[in-house]
């Protein structure tokens, strides 16, 4: 951006202002409602259970996808466009993908774990390039690699057009595997914060104000809340 744009709002009043800003703060509530009543639809959509056996290449070696939930009843995966044809390939993975990733933080899954969520990155690069980018990239995050398996094209993932990013979710129960929503392109814009990523696992933020089916977890809103360094997880 220009550091000198020469298209600005209009000039009003400070009465004006609030007038227009009242206006418009109705509607932003009325879109939040709209949001939460979406969320609550979402956790009632059925599950798909994952039948297939998935071993994917981790830093420490072999690793599967329940392995990945990490005790946790739910997993967020992020698929990762980083492979041939896929812009910077070998050295670097896809800008939009790379700048979803910087949009999560450091301390996200810290929150996410509090409430039984663990977070995941896999693409379809070998490992020796996913290590390498992710400490180019200060990244924390786990990121394993599907070269040695089919993932991505059994989740739809790997196309004859080429590679797609997006976000699955998935809840396990026992040692089965489920996956219940899935979103790409714009629809991952809302994610990469706390709240976000909450609002599109099953049991959402597990709060008593949700809207949400009988015998899920809930408790009171805020009260979970911690600061990163105060919570007592595994």
């Amino acid at each position: 951006m220009s550091s000198t744009p020469k298209a600005f709002p209009e000039i009003v009043s400070p009465s004006e202002w609030r007038r227009a800003h009242a206006a418009f703060l109705a509607k932003e509530k009325a879109f939040t409602r709209a949001k939460d009543g979406l969320a609550a639809e979402r956790r009632q959509l059925p599950m798909a259970k994952v039948e297939k056996h998935y071993t994917f290449d981790g830093p420490s070696g072999p690793v599967s996808l329940l392995d990945l939930f990490e005790d946790r009843p739910q997993l967020l995966l992020y698929h990762f466009m980083f492979a041939p044809n896929v812009h910077g390939w070998p050295d670097a993975g896809c800008p939009g993908c790379s700048m979803f990733v910087d949009n999560i933080g450091q301390f996200t899954p810290v929150h996410l774990k509090a409430r039984g969520v663990s977070l995941a990155v896999v693409s379809l690069a070998p490992l020796a390039n996913i290590e390498a980018y992710r400490k180019r990239m200060s990244w924390p995050h786990r990121w394993v690699s599907s070269a040695n398996n089919s993932f991505n094209t059994d989740f739809g993932l790997t196309t004859a057009e080429g590679e797609l990013h997006g976000m699955s979710v998935f809840v396990r129960k026992g040692d089965e595997i489920f996956r219940t929503y899935f979103t790409s392109q714009r629809g991952s814009e809302g994610l990469g914060n706390v709240w976000g990523f909450l609002d599109a696992t099953p049991y959402g933020r597990q709060e008593a104000w949700e809207k949400s089916p009988d015998g899920w977890p809930q408790t009171p809103p805020y009260q979970w809340w911690r600061r990163h360094d105060e919570y007592d997880l595994k």
